[in-house]
């Protein structure tokens, strides 16, 4: 941690007021403390010595290095926490604004990709992972996080406990049954016991077995790549967009999702089960 931030406010007393006073999740907790220790390490001042042009300059900065208007979002985004919100000098950043995000349509992958690429994993710990992702909706945070107390294998039912942000929520979600069978047999020779449902190490991640099966298909298949196959699947199947939200955990938007909507475990499964999601048939 820079000295400077060290000497005049306390990183762990920002991180209480995001929890507490705007109620974030703890992935945007991390993120905004990530981005503030690396400004004032670039900078070299303490906090009340900042001055306009120090973001002006760090953002300027952000923009020759990223061609991707969002890195640029998120810095500001953090700033804005920091400063109008935690330290209130707004006027700090209030002349900043939000860069647009242009919109690009997504190419998702055929069945027959995700099946080619499946069947590429050698791993059964990697298949589990694989279908878990392709069924369920989870984001990787909120898989990678998950206990076995979580997961039902007998009622293909998980409910994560990782998101209670403004936009996303975590609700319970269905994994079919191509899933549970692969599942039932990880459990099966599951070596290391500890809560966790799987034990992985972060920085090597992708070795678990996207990389040999990204070698082998020429296919780029990542975990958000799932996330989005697994909402184009729900909504050809006929499920309302509501309900896929509902098993992605995001908040819903339109007032018939909120306020008219039944969210129970027992309507999401049979709207889940009902649609028949199938990866490898």
């Amino acid at each position: 941690m820079s000295e400077h931030l060290k000497n005049i406010v306390d990183i762990r007393d920002f991180e209480l007021f995001c929890k507490v006073d705007r109620q974030l999740s703890k992935v945007t907790i991390k993120g905004y403390k990530q981005c503030i220790k690396k400004f004032f390490k670039t900078v070299e001042k303490g906090p009340l010595e900042i001055t306009i042009n120090d973001l002006r300059e760090y953002l300027s900065s952000t923009l020759d290095d990223y061609s991707k208007p969002y890195v640029y979002a998120d810095i500001l985004r953090s700033f804005k926490i920091f400063f109008r919100d935690y330290l209130k000098r707004g006027y700090l950043v209030e002349s900043f604004k939000f860069p647009k995000i242009p919109f690009y349509p997504k190419e998702i992958p055929t069945k027959k990709e995700i099946q080619e690429f499946y069947y590429a994993v050698s791993e059964l710990k990697g298949q589990s992972m694989f279908l878990l992702f392709a069924t369920t909706g989870l984001r990787r945070c909120e898989l990678l996080t998950l206990t076995i107390d979580d997961v039902n294998i007998e009622d293909r039912t998980i409910v994560p406990k990782v998101h209670g942000g403004t936009t996303k929520r975590s609700r319970c979600t269905f994994f079919n049954d191509e899933c549970k069978k692969v599942m039932s047999e990880y459990l099966k020779d599951r070596r290391n016991k500890t809560l966790r449902l799987y034990s992985w190490n972060q920085r090597k991640y992708k070795g678990i077995f996207w990389r040999e099966a990204r070698k082998t298909t020429g296919l780029r298949i990542t975990p958000q790549t799932l996330r989005d196959w697994f909402c184009c699947q729900m909504g050809e199947l006929g499920v309302p967009d509501r309900y896929i939200d509902a098993f992605c955990g995001r908040v819903p938007k339109s007032i018939l999702a909120r306020h008219y909507t039944d969210y129970s475990p027992e309507r999401l499964k049979r709207i889940y089960d009902k649609a028949n999601l199938r990866v490898l048939s």
